[in-house]
């Protein structure tokens, strides 16, 4: 379910890819620094949103350095370290490991229980340093893993669950903007579970894989249902965004919640369109 929360390029100033990117190179450092070359490996553009988001509504201290790296070796680039760095590094592994559990117990993949493995460490260390909030995430995981090995097609109930793990992700401090942060994350973690199940329900279904969504493939509305529902969760997740005090990165962050997010639907929902026709013809 990685992938999703991206940034729509085109339609950003160079100024503000630069100041996205710097907060990208400051939790790829963080999960370096923190987790070594593996925990590095497991660095997403979604949590980088995380990272952008809980900064520029608490603005915390942030360090500004020039530095660089394997992949920009000739060219100092800044990068932007803050303590929403740390704590998305931390989001980033646990997620990272679940993901490589599920792989494993879906697929049986070799690379993945390795990775896991690797990654092991790392993810009692964080569930240790959260407590009660890495039990309430970790107690959900089992929760939508169970269902799904039971088939669940209810998709208000599954990708509810993964909603919740989001707003539990988004909601960081117990204080005023707690309750929007929440909402946010519940609606934007629906967004992602049933975005990703869009994605990958034709090969589900020929690989007899679960997926919420394979009873509704068929129907004749099924783009339009999907879509509606969609847009709607994102209506939802950007209301209560447009509700958080935000002036600083707002408008990258808007790119990302108005635009970037349907990057990977627009891309799926054309692919398929265009072979339906070719079937037709």
């Amino acid at each position: 379910m990685f992938g999703y929360i991206i940034i729509n390029k085109g339609d950003m100033k160079f100024k503000e890819f630069d100041i996205y990117h710097s907060y990208y190179c400051g939790l790829c450092d963080t999960l370096k620094r923190q987790y070594g070359k593996a925990g590095q490996l497991s660095l997403s553009y979604d949590m980088t949103f995380l990272v952008m988001l809980l900064s520029s509504l608490y603005e915390p201290d942030t360090e500004l350095s020039q530095v660089k790296c394997i992949v920009h070796p000739f060219e100092k680039h800044t990068v932007r370290k803050n303590e929403f760095s740390n704590y998305a590094a931390d989001m980033n592994v646990m997620f990272t490991y679940y993901k490589c559990r599920d792989d494993w117990e879906d697929d049986r993949k070799l690379s993945r229980l390795a990775y896991g493995r690797l990654l092991r460490r790392a993810y009692r260390s964080v569930c240790v340093s959260y407590g009660a909030k890495a039990k309430k995430i970790d107690g959900l995981m089992r929760e939508l893993s169970l269902e799904e090995k039971r088939e669940n097609q209810d998709i208000d109930y599954m990708a509810g669950l993964f909603g919740e793990i989001m707003g539990e992700i988004l909601a960081v401090k117990d204080d005023e903007w707690q309750e929007n942060l929440r909402a946010m994350g519940v609606f934007l973690g629906k967004f992602i579970y049933l975005m990703d199940a869009y994605e990958d329900v034709e090969e589900d279904i020929r690989q007899q894989r679960y997926n919420p969504l394979k009873r509704r493939f068929e129907r004749p509305d099924f783009e339009e249902e999907i879509k509606t529902i969609l847009t709607m969760m994102m209506a939802e997740c950007c209301r209560e965004f447009e509700k958080l005090p935000i002036i600083e990165n707002a408008e990258i962050l808007r790119n990302i919640l108005y635009s970037g997010i349907w990057y990977r639907y627009e891309m799926v929902h054309q692919k398929r369109k265009k072979g339906r026709e070719e079937d037709d013809a």
